[in-house]
């Protein structure tokens, strides 16, 4: 796997037959803006709305893309992943779709609610130490004893490809955006973004926002190799995580910039979009608009696209 350039592989072609191929099982999630927020930023802001997507996030696609990609035989065998929550939920829910078993590592102090929603869709949880190593260990220990195939939360071509479909759509409903903003954490997302956004918009950029206090992305474009946080204690629990061999050199070639912000900033930026667009969101989501917020002349009458990842947030403990 590691030997592919995926840059090579994820032709417009492709991600028109990955949308073609999930269509069944996935919505199409509305587009929303607010008049408030665009005063406000002094942007044009479009807000693709994945907290509304199946299973409340946009990782449905790519798992449901993974999975249907497999061999029938090794469908058979079931879903391996690891994941603080969304994707968890998301191989869960593609798994249950297929009728196929879903294996799932959680780290212990992943939300209560992501953990209950995996039950829901039948996942079968493993809880580990809240490490990536320790993670990707547990996981590997599963696929030996089931042989299941995993699922990399991120660092996957058809993983990639799925997340990619979201700003297509976008792309199709605003085809003139100037900027495509998303949060990083895996990369996944970002890679896909930015691929979507180079074969589908019209010279449209794209931008990741990530918390400074889970910054290995901003310092992995500076360094030009991946480099791993040793903490990433933020609220955004979504972005605890690091760039992979398959998503880094997508996002050094199509990603103009990341735009890191502060814990308030990323809180402030979610109680407006609760207040202001009556919707769930969580602090994952948060992050691109405070990256616009915190750079008002770069965004200045601009037309921004932000894909809202997810609204899975555990309303016993909202940060406001």
């Amino acid at each position: 796997m590691h030997q592919i350039n995926p840059i090579i592989i994820m032709t417009k072609q492709e991600l028109i037959a990955t949308h073609s191929r999930i269509k069944p099982y996935i919505h199409r999630t509305p587009v929303l803006s607010s008049s408030a927020l665009n005063e406000i930023s002094g942007a044009e802001v479009f807000f693709k709305c994945e907290n509304f997507q199946r299973m409340g996030a946009f990782k449905m696609r790519g798992a449901t893309n993974a999975a249907l990609q497999l061999p029938e035989n090794q469908q058979a065998h079931g879903l391996v992943t690891h994941s603080s929550g969304n994707m968890a939920q998301a191989v869960s829910l593609a798994a249950k779709s297929l009728g196929i078993p879903a294996y799932i590592v959680m780290p212990d102090n992943a939300p209560q609610v992501k953990k209950d929603a995996v039950a829901g869709y039948g996942g079968q949880i493993t809880e580990c130490y809240p490490s990536i190593e320790e993670r990707q260990k547990v996981a590997d220990g599963i696929v030996e004893k089931t042989q299941a195939a995993f699922l990399h939360p991120s660092d996957n071509l058809d993983v990639i490809l799925g997340q990619g479909t979201a700003a297509m759509e976008l792309l199709e409903d605003q085809p003139d955006l100037d900027y495509v903003c998303v949060p990083v954490g895996g990369g996944g997302l970002l890679a896909g973004t930015a691929l979507a956004a180079h074969h589908f918009g019209k010279s449209c950029k794209t931008i990741a926002g990530e918390p400074r206090a889970a910054d290995d992305a901003y310092w992995s474009l500076k360094a030009g190799k991946i480099i791993k946080n040793l903490k990433a204690d933020t609220i955004a629990d979504g972005l605890r995580t690091h760039l992979g061999d398959i998503n880094f050199p997508i996002i050094q070639k199509y990603v103009e910039e990341v735009i890191r912000v502060e814990e308030g900033e990323i809180i402030a930026a979610m109680r407006m979009i609760w207040e202001r667009m009556k919707i769930i969101i969580e602090p994952s989501c948060a992050v691109p608009f405070a990256a616009i917020l915190l750079e008002p002349q770069k965004f200045k009458d601009k037309k921004v696209g932000v894909i809202l990842t997810g609204g899975n947030v555990d309303l016993a403990k909202l940060p406001f």
